[in-house]
This record gives C-alpha cells, structure tokens and sequence, in this order.
C-alpha cells in the first residue's frame, strides 16, 4: 500500500485507538486494584475479563484494516508498502500524530528511518 494509504487507514482508525488506549488504562488500574487490595472501583474479576476480550477485539480490528499489529503497549502498527520500489513497513507508534516513519521489512523497528517529503 501507499503511504497516503496508510495514513487513511490511520485516520480512520483515529477513534478506536484512542478508546484502546482508555480502556486499556482502566484495564491496568483494575487489575492492578483486584492484584493488590481485592477490589477496585471499576469493576471485578468479570469486569477485568470483559475488558479483556474488547481489547482482543478492537486488535482484530486494527488488524483487519490492513495494519500488522507489532505492540500493544505501546500500540505500534506497521502498514506493508512500498517505496521506490523496495518492500517496506510503515511504521506508527502510539504517540505520533502520523505515519512518520518506514523501515525495511527486514531491518525492523530499529532500522526506522523518517518519510522524506
């Protein structure tokens, strides 16, 4: 996919990332309340479970949108592309506000380098 591709699908998943990212927090508060006073204010086991199985569905979500989920927290998603010829994943952590970044498919995260405009 382009680039503009993936910042399409970025956009659109806009929303749901940023409710990932609030359910996810409540989901570390409860469990860390259940972990060590055996009750939370937001919830119990069930309520744990259930937060569970959203953030399970909002990433086969993400990654039916054509994103390859590489992080959880943080998010990090890599798009499959192209750039002038050469296969290529561009790269979103949680936190930017774009699709910044690429790197080869096979030099991974560390190998990110930025988008030349």
């Amino acid at each position: 996919m382009t680039l503009t591709e993936a910042r399409s699908i970025l956009h659109t998943l806009r929303p749901a990332i940023e409710d990932f990212v609030a359910v996810r927090a409540d989901l570390a508060e409860l469990e860390a309340d259940l972990a060590t006073r055996g009750t939370s204010p937001l919830g119990a086991l069930a309520d744990a479970k259930a937060l569970q199985a959203r953030l399970h569905s909002e990433l086969e979500r993400f990654g039916a949108s054509g994103a390859e989920i590489k992080g959880y927290a943080p998010l990090l998603f890599d798009f499959p592309g192209d750039l002038d010829g050469m296969p290529v994943l561009w790269c979103w952590l949680e936190g930017d506000a774009d699709i910044d970044w690429y790197h080869r498919v096979d030099a991974g995260f560390a190998g990110r380098r930025l988008v030349r405009p």
